[in-house]
């Protein structure tokens, strides 16, 4: 279980000090831990015996063993394939039975990882007709991130897919508005630039950021205002998007239902403009 994890379980048997010790920790996770003890205990105007039975009763033998914790889930984060190849669980007997037996889980385990609460929040953002919608993923999640984006377009105005070209960033940056929605897919082996584009996109323009990531959280999740930490370890060398994809369909799903004179409105008024280049395709 991550530090993090353990913070928030135990946050409502925690101290006026525990807690504004955790407050520290959580802004700057995981960088603030590993700072010497004496240097969080200035920062954070605790001691360090307060920081040591802090890190007690979170499960750790002493302050050293909870900075390995947090060592090694930067390490986790910053994963290749390569790595992952390493420590996987070879797949026996029929492959493909066993690979979507494994997809299965993650998706069964997606469940888990997002409240219903949470979704139907990140539901009513992203329907909300006064705010523009722009999506971006990386090297390889932005294509659920096109799939999103895609999806929204037919029930909604004002959605964008931002472009992986940052030298066309600036466009899209100054059309976004306060409170508009940046919804950003960021997966291990996490892009800086996506980082660089959250900060700006809340500093300069005042928009919500909402993360899609996984359990290692990607450091835009300092600039996200609701973060969906997915599942995607299958155990093998690639991680597993299908979690992800899962809960980018019930999102759209979703919304369209609740929002459906408006969607079949929309859908209509699209097909009827649509440039016949092609056959009618998969909606």
């Amino acid at each position: 279980m991550q530090v993090r994890e353990r913070i928030e379980q135990m946050s409502d048997d925690l101290t006026s000090t525990e807690r504004k010790l955790c407050t520290a920790l959580l802004l700057d996770y995981p960088f603030a831990g590993l700072d010497p003890i004496q240097s969080l205990a200035k920062t954070t105007k605790t001691s360090p015996p307060t920081i040591s039975r802090f890190v007690a009763k979170l499960g750790f033998q002493g302050f050293q063993e909870f900075q390995q914790q947090l060592i090694s889930e930067l390490k986790q984060g910053q994963r290749s394939p390569v790595d992952l190849q390493k420590v996987g669980a070879p797949i026996h007997g029929p492959f493909l039975e066993s690979f979507l037996d494994r997809a299965g889980k993650v998706v069964a385990d997606a469940t888990k990882a997002v409240s219903e609460s949470q979704f139907e929040y990140v539901c009513d953002l992203l329907s909300d007709k006064r705010r523009s919608i722009y999506v971006i993923g990386g090297r390889m999640s932005d294509a659920l991130a096109l799939h999103l984006s895609r999806h929204l377009r037919q029930i909604r105005a004002k959605v964008f897919h931002v472009p992986s070209d940052p030298e066309v960033w600036p466009e899209y940056l100054l059309r976004m508005r306060a409170r508009d929605v940046l919804f950003i897919v960021d997966f291990r082996r996490y892009q800086d630039s996506l980082l660089t584009l959250a900060k700006k996109a809340v500093e300069a323009r005042n928009v919500q950021v909402v993360l899609m990531t996984d359990k290692w959280l990607s450091p835009i999740s300092e600039q996200a205002n609701e973060v969906l930490a997915v599942p995607i370890d299958s155990g093998t060398l690639w991680d597993s998007y299908t979690g992800a994809l899962a809960l980018i369909e019930a999102l759209v799903t979703r919304i369209a239902e609740e929002n459906w004179d408006q969607t079949k409105t929309r859908i209509k008024d699209w097909d009827s403009v649509r440039l016949n280049f092609e056959d009618d395709g998969d909606d």
